[in-house]
């Protein structure tokens, strides 16, 4: 669409095939042509959906708004594969290669999945609560908002509680039973791990819930199958449940007695309610410091309002000239006679430190 940020697809043919691959949170299309005489190389665009981009089928004379880019069909009347996305936070781009930071798909790579997670413990991600590492897709791509709260609510796990501290429990788990029997095959692990399940065999199974094909839990299209998907949340939007933002402003559903480390909502202060005194309280314990307040208060009365007002009057005021109130001057006392020779000793010192020469 004219308003799409997305680069041009050079990919030119009258005929051709939409084949899709999913990795996580992104999808890869190839589009390759049918007529293979004069056929134009594949061409391969990776999707990115953000929070609001979706494929949708619809008649080529209705394209929903946002529709930026489009596929047509050749049948009569022709329909059209939209990507749809309102809020523009999706994109795409040229080539076949998934994003290098994400990690395995939690779906279609369990194993490789889990063993990149309990390898890289010692990296810094892992500091932070498991609720917002859930979301770092270098770990765990796929996982998203409604997933997460999900997850931690059905492994009972505080969603604040440290990463690190949650995972490594789980490491300590594998080392026991690989030294337990460490002949065990791959489907006896997968059985154990069912009957045991974990946090990370949950990023596995939660999301395979939603996207199996015989449930059809999740279709917003149809308003059946999206109360479906309603029914089927235990946590994520359920009346009754507590959120929160967390550090990167993502709202995290949780169950509020499940988590005491949460940090707390904020809340408008209210005024403290005064608090009758108990005529059956114990008095209180007078400190050293407060016995010696009261006895200098007894020492010194408190003044009365005349006392005060004269005190006020008597002080000098700050201000200026005009502002001051008149003083009547002392009497001048008598000065004591200077004898004469002591009088012209004075006047000759004066004159010499001026420069001049008294008199002989």
């Amino acid at each position: 669409s004219a308003v799409g940020r997305g680069p041009e697809v050079p990919f030119r043919s009258e005929a051709y095939r939409i084949s899709a691959t999913a990795r996580g949170k992104e999808l890869r299309l190839t589009l390759s042509a049918l007529d293979s005489a004069a056929a134009p190389p594949p061409q391969d665009l990776v999707f990115r959906f953000g929070m609001s981009g979706s494929f949708r089928l619809c008649p080529a004379a209705e394209l929903p708004r946002h529709a930026h880019l489009r596929f047509l069909t050749r049948e009569s009347p022709p329909r059209a594969l939209c990507f749809v996305d309102p809020r523009r936070f999706g994109s795409w781009r040229l080539g076949d290669a998934w994003q290098p930071e994400r990690g395995p798909c939690v779906v279609s790579e369990y194993q490789a999945f889990r063993e990149n997670v309990l390898k890289n413990l010692d990296d810094r991600a892992f500091d932070k609560p498991i609720c917002e590492v859930l979301l770092n897709q270098k770990y765990f791509n796929g996982i998203g908002n409604y997933l997460r709260a999900e997850i931690l609510y059905r492994s009972k796990i505080p969603p604040f509680e440290k990463a690190r501290t949650v995972l490594e429990a789980l490491k300590d788990q594998e080392q026991e039973r690989r030294k337990k029997d460490p002949s065990l095959t791959l489907s006896k692990k997968v059985k154990l791990m069912q009957e045991n399940t974990d946090l990370l065999e949950l990023c596995h199974t939660v999301p395979m819930e939603v996207i199996t094909a015989d449930k059809q839990i999740f279709d917003p299209e149809h308003s059946d199958n999206y109360a479906a998907f309603k029914n089927w949340l235990q946590c994520y939007l359920v009346p009754g449940m507590s959120s929160l933002r967390d550090r990167s402003g993502r709202t995290i559903w949780f169950q509020l007695k499940a988590d005491p480390e949460a940090p707390p909502p904020k809340t408008p202060r209210k005024k403290s309610p005064q608090l009758k005194a108990d005529p059956e309280a114990p008095p209180p314990k007078v400190t050293p410091r407060a016995l010696k307040q009261r006895r200098r208060a007894a020492a010194n009365p408190p003044k009365s309002e005349e006392e005060k007002k004269e005190e006020e009057a008597d002080r000098p005021r700050k201000g200026r000239a005009h502002g001051r109130r008149k003083v009547t001057a002392a009497p001048a006392l008598p000065e004591p006679e200077v004898p004469l020779s002591v009088r012209r000793s004075c006047r000759t010192s004066a004159l010499r430190g001026k420069g001049e020469t008294g008199s002989p």
